[in-house]
């Protein structure tokens, strides 16, 4: 309720109640316990009765208002939603009706929207508000708490912190019956001055309420020392609670040695130099061959004239001479820079440009690619800087904060955003990796992960930082989930890292083909969120091998946070974990202060993982880095992610604050596709969003205007965006529905997308052909096998469908190639995606 509701000696009760109604809202009961357990327990505590007083002198109004105030500030401040809803009964024992409340807004004017709304309730009978609700086709607000606050203010005092208990040794009939108030998960009461919190301990613990307590007699102090200032939900976080959130909770400390990590690799190849520490495609290569063939190729990039923190691309495919160049630009002090060889050349060359890249590595192999960029720089290919060498470069002199590499994300303004991070940042998240990971020597760890994404450099370095190996695995065997267990299983692999689009995939297979993984010890999922039913699964086929949900970002130098989980989450959501060593993540408010424990709030970092910023974008970097206001000297990142602490200490993930979304586990900013799309000649508004579809999340885009077809737009987002980036789906729709800000309503084009592929499911009929006839047995085996994979209604899928349209992705198609026995490649499917062109693929024994 942003404002307060007509007078209530004016306004009939039907009319006053309409409005509460749809003004809408729900708040639950805030949850803090680490050990649920039945029955309710209460916590009564003094209020403050000069503060109550104050505040009811200088806005007029009386005491209750100015409690039910400070009750709806401490609701705002747990659920991290200014508008609130909270049960009040009109007189002290009646059933709580609902009162909804605006935070957002000065104490004094909360406390006197907190008076109409108590006034509201005394002038008008209790309605059946269930008969009301119906008839305007809506719900009662529901809540999760309750305040009563009491008659008057007088009464006996109860001393602090008097902690009753009730439930299965004598419950209070008035606080725990179905019908009375006791139905919340938290009820507060105020009788002269004394607070008494009642509360369900599977809910809270005692440390929470009187927690609870605390806040409300905070928010009491603040308004009656400033009742013109804002509410804040971080002012009422106590000092005590305040030092613990940035203290050991927010992470420990790292003491790192003074080596960078290819110093460290060369002190193994020194002690192991016949050691085989890489592999790709059944070459291999020993220590000492990596670090010679590195030296040389860094001895190279010196004599083109490398300087320190020069950046250096590397434009090669994910091979051995990829790991030589990389190990090569680190040894010889500059920045790596991972390019995909092919992404499309618009992009490697605006890549080069704003990174301002002088130096390019490659191959044989993929140098078309980067010289089809026509960027001006010196391009060497490894082969040639190996051979060109007279021998290895020593390393260079480089210090901890030096720059290691950038990682380039989308970007919401189209331009692409370079994230630079340091050694000492790279050096702990490998040790990290590797505590947690458990690699010791002689793991296996299978690099998966493209170049471009962040998770591929540790899976690259971290196990022959422990003393073992990387399996560099082929993208086609990734992309045919039967060769990738095969390869899981004859190379022996220890630990992989898989994103859980990718894993869930993996897990099918392994559900419907046994198969025994027996150096398997751990598995790694990032980059998307992890679902409680993908690890249910998981740890239904492998119950021995722990599964650990990493998260983090680029611009934190990666993973900040391990869960490592050896059972499915008991309560049903699974945690980031804990953060590891060296890193300090905080939950704050916009003022970057503390809020109350497990309340929502944005997730920021700071400490030795936090990077230098963008490259060569100081708006950008100024907008999301700054100094940590609670460690001087140190840097902050924000993230944008929004989160809440967890009473074990771990970090719980709600969520994006802006229009970022994570598909297939690459970083997509919707924003950057948004222009491209108005780039397209014609486009006059355009807007992408994420529907929901049987296939998993997917792009959908909509513009206005008179640019092309759909395929045709597509085909030009492909020139200037990765193919993760362009939208299989594309709708005209002119104009774009707006809100009545006149923004475009987001919201409406999600559901619109939703609906349209839930449509087009259902819009082909598997009854006939192409041509009205009957289905060949060919078409019929796709159809069946499309309609199973991408989970959609029986009879919905006919042979003129597009998979893509049905709600198809790679990952997807991977799933569709298993359902076929092999019969098709994952390429044909994605060239050939109508079911009918399909089925002509299959060949004549497999029909």
């Amino acid at each position: 309720m942003t404002g307060t509701l007509a007078d209530p000696a004016t306004t009939t009760a039907r009319e006053y109640w309409t409005r509460v109604l749809l003004t809408g809202g729900a708040t639950p009961a805030p949850s803090w316990t680490a050990t649920p357990r039945p029955g309710t327990a209460v916590h009564t505590e003094p209020i403050p009765r000069d503060a109550v007083a104050a505040v009811a002198a200088v806005t007029g109004v009386e005491a209750g208002a100015v409690l039910l105030a400070a009750h709806a500030a401490v609701l705002a401040a747990l659920s991290g939603d200014t508008e609130v809803t909270a049960g009040v009964p009109a007189r002290t024992g009646a059933t709580p009706l609902p009162v909804c409340l605006d935070t957002a807004r000065s104490w004094s004017a909360l406390v006197t929207a907190a008076a109409d709304a108590l006034a509201g309730l005394r002038t008008h009978p209790e309605p059946d508000l269930g008969r009301l609700a119906a008839e305007l086709g809506t719900t009662v607000p529901s809540f999760g708490t309750v305040l009563d606050p009491g008659a008057d203010l007088r009464g006996a005092e109860i001393a602090p912190g008097a902690l009753d208990r009730t439930g299965e040794r004598g419950a209070d009939p008035d606080t725990t019956t179905g019908d009375g108030p006791g139905a919340a998960g938290l009820h507060v009461a105020v009788s002269g001055g004394t607070l008494r919190l009642t509360h369900r301990l599977d809910l809270l613990d005692e440390g929470a309420a009187a927690r609870i307590a605390g806040y409300h007699a905070a928010a009491l102090a603040l308004a009656a020392a400033d009742p013109d200032a804002p509410v804040r939900p971080s002012a009422l976080v106590g000092q005590a609670e305040r030092d613990a959130q940035l203290g050991d909770l927010a992470g420990r400390p790292r003491d790192l040695p003074d080596r960078r990590p290819h110093e460290l690799l060369a002190d193994r190849a020194a002690a192991a130099p016949d050691e085989v520490v890489a592999e790709h495609a059944g070459v291999t290569l020993t220590r000492a061959e990596l670090e010679d063939r590195a030296a040389r190729v860094a001895s190279t990039l010196l004599d083109a004239g490398l300087a320190p923190e020069d950046v250096v691309a590397v434009v090669c495919d994910r091979d051995l001479d990829w790991m030589v160049a990389v190990l090569a630009v680190l040894r010889a002090g500059g920045a790596y820079l991972p390019v995909e060889p092919h992404f499309p050349a618009e992009r490697i060359a605006r890549t080069l440009t704003r990174a301002g890249c002088r130096i390019a590595l490659t191959t044989d192999a993929t140098r078309a690619h980067l010289d089809e960029a026509g960027v001006a720089t010196t391009v060497l290919t490894v082969p040639d800087a190996v051979a060109a060498a007279d021998g290895p470069a020593p390393t260079a002199d480089v210090p901890a904060d030096g720059l290691a590499y950038l990682y380039f994300t989308s970007g919401s303004t189209g331009e692409p955003k370079g994230a630079m991070c340091e050694h000492a940042g790279m050096l702990n998240h490998l040790l990290a990796k590797i505590e947690d990971l458990e690699l010791e020597p002689g793991c296996v760890v299978a690099q998966t992960a493209p170049q471009c994404f962040d998770i591929s450099l540790w899976q690259l370095v971290a196990g022959p930082l422990a003393g073992g190996r990387t399996l560099l695995v082929e993208q086609d065997v990734i992309l045919d989930v039967r060769r990738f267990v095969d390869t899981l299983v004859r190379s022996r692999v220890t630990v992989a890292q898989l994103v859980p689009s990718y894993l869930e995939v993996v897990l099918t297979y392994l559900e419907e083909h046994p198969t025994a993984l027996p150096d398997l010890r751990m598995v790694s999922a990032t980059g998307e969120a992890l679902k409680t039913e993908l690890v249910q699964r998981w740890f239904r086929v492998l119950p021995g091998v722990p599964l650990v949900n990493a998260y983090g970002l680029t611009e934190t130098s990666d993973d900040t946070n391990h869960a490592v989980l050896r059972e499915a989450p008991a309560d049903g959501r699974v945690p980031l974990g804990a953060p590891v060593p060296g890193v300090k993540v905080y939950v704050v408010d916009t003022d970057l202060a503390p809020v109350p424990l497990g309340a929502p709030g944005e997730i920021v970092f700071s400490g030795v993982c936090v990077g230098r910023g963008y490259v060569n974008d100081p708006d950008r970097t100024a907008a999301a880095f700054g100094s940590d206001p609670h460690r001087p000297g140190e840097r902050l990142y924000r993230s944008g992610d929004h989160g809440r602490w967890r009473p074990d200490g771990q970090l719980e993930f709600l969520g994006r604050r802006d229009n970022q979304v994570k598909i297939r586990g690459f970083r997509i900013e919707i924003g950057e596709i948004e222009n491209a799309l108005l780039a397209v000649p014609g486009v006059r508004d355009a807007c992408v969003v994420v529907a929901t579809t049987a296939g998993g999340p997917q792009l959908v885009a909509y513009h206005a205007g008179d640019g092309p077809d759909a395929p045709e737009v597509r085909t030009r987002l492909a020139r200037s965006l990765p193919a993760y980036m362009v939208p299989p789906t594309v709708h005209r729709l002119d104009p774009l529905p707006v809100t009545a800000n006149g923004k475009i309503d987001r919201k409406t084009l999600t559901a619109h997308a939703t609906a349209a592929a839930a449509q087009a499911a259902v819009a082909g009929s598997a009854s006939a052909g192409p041509t009205g006839g009957e289905l060949t047995a060919a078409q019929r085996r796709v159809v069946d096998a499309v309609t199973r994979v991408l989970d959609l209604p029986a009879g919905s899928v006919g042979p003129d469908d597009d998979f893509a349209d049905l709600g198809g992705s790679s990952l997807s198609a991977v799933k569709l190639v298993i359902a076929l026995g092999r019969a098709v490649t994952v390429r044909q499917v994605l060239d050939r995606p109508v079911l009918a062109d399909l089925a002509g693929l299959l060949p004549a024994d497999r029909r």
